[in-house]
């Protein structure tokens, strides 16, 4: 017998680090050392002034791990793989960037039914791409093939990162926090990479078609690209807007909207004798969580505690300096709203 016959490809996986070699190029910097196919990706940290920009004086490495959940379902279904990658970068970077650390390098970890050389690159592609975004290197990955534990077609994505800030600017805790603190938010590109065992629910159930174009949503697009929309990335934006402040320290708290929405992550910002009044009404939700709520008729508790409901990301700052931060992420093409305040508590949002 051979490993071919068992199930396993060599020469297609072998195919697909040559395939890869390109995108992963294009995301090193002067910090990345050796070459494509080692057995270990190498990167420099230390300083060199004629090489780096930054000098760390005191790292604290930060490491992240995540996946993008049962979103590759609808990936595999709607044959459209190079965008999942970029969901799978965001995951990890939109968190560390919560600690106020910049990322340096990210992993991957594909696991397929069967090795498509075109199509697994594909994938890989996305999670270049969502490294460019970032400013990170894709320093490595594996590409498993597993006929026996996914079935044809089927494939899962993971991610690691590992990024550097300086100890005394980290953002570890939520002590900083005050009554008065103004509380801003980014908008998300769309549902991101939580609550696709609901959307895929409400699909079925209505027998919706992603390759179908459904006016009320989206009159340019299929259902199937809307919900494919990439997770968007606030890695710049942020490390921009936290080094323009070397010194003072308007930033309180931030957090990533994940899974749990709104009252599930803002809260964790939060020290246990305060809230974050939220006010619904400051900020547009997408037409996609109508479209959807209305589709399973869910209930808006259930909405804002599965998704993002248009805001990925909040900072948490000082109200001096609010009006100066909104426009410096403005400047960085976000969009920016004033979400509400915080007030006395028990350490929960109020929406």
């Amino acid at each position: 017998m051979t490993y071919a016959q068992s199930g396993v490809d060599i020469e297609a996986g072998d195919a697909v680090v040559g395939l890869i070699k390109q995108h992963m190029r294009r995301t090193y910097g002067p910090r990345v050392l050796g070459q494509h196919g080692a057995f270990a990706g190498c990167f420099r940290l230390d300083y060199n002034e004629r090489l780096f920009k930054r000098n760390y004086k005191d790292p604290v490495l930060v490491a992240c791990t995540d996946g993008v959940g049962t979103k590759v379902l609808l990936a595999v279904e709607t044959g459209i793989l190079d965008t999942i990658g970029q969901d799978c970068v965001a995951m990890n970077v939109n968190d560390m960037i919560v600690q106020g650390a910049e990322p340096l390098f990210f992993l991957d970890y594909v696991a397929v039914h069967e090795v498509i050389p075109e199509q697994t690159a594909n994938i890989i592609k996305g999670v270049a791409d969502g490294c460019a975004i970032a400013g990170c290197a894709l320093l490595g990955g594996e590409t498993s093939e597993m006929r026996d534990v996914y079935k044809k077609g089927d494939f899962d994505l993971a991610g690691f990162a590992v990024g550097v800030v300086e100890l005394k600017r980290a953002i570890a805790g939520t002590e900083r926090v005050e009554a008065g603190d103004v509380v801003l938010g980014l908008a998300s590109s769309g549902v991101h990479s939580n609550g696709y065992s609901l959307v895929r629910a409400i699909i079925k159930k209505n027998k919706l078609k992603l390759n179908k174009v459904y006016p009320e949503l989206d009159p340019q697009r299929t259902l199937g690209r809307v919900l494919l929309e990439p997770t968007r990335i606030y890695v710049k934006p942020i490390i921009e807007m936290l080094h323009q402040y070397r010194v003072k320290k308007p930033i309180s708290g931030m957090a990533h909207i994940t899974g749990g929405g709104l009252p599930g992550n803002l809260n964790r910002a939060l020290p246990k004798d305060f809230d974050a009044k939220i006010d619904k009404k400051s900020w547009d939700i997408p037409p996609i969580f109508t479209f959807l709520q209305k589709q399973g008729n869910v209930e808006d508790a259930e909405m804002f505690k599965v998704f993002n409901m248009g805001i990925g990301y909040t900072i948490i700052v000082r109200p001096h300096f609010a009006d100066a931060i909104q426009r410096l992420l403005q400047k960085s093409g976000e969009t920016v709203y004033r979400l509400g305040t915080i007030v006395k508590g028990t350490g929960r949002v109020r929406l």
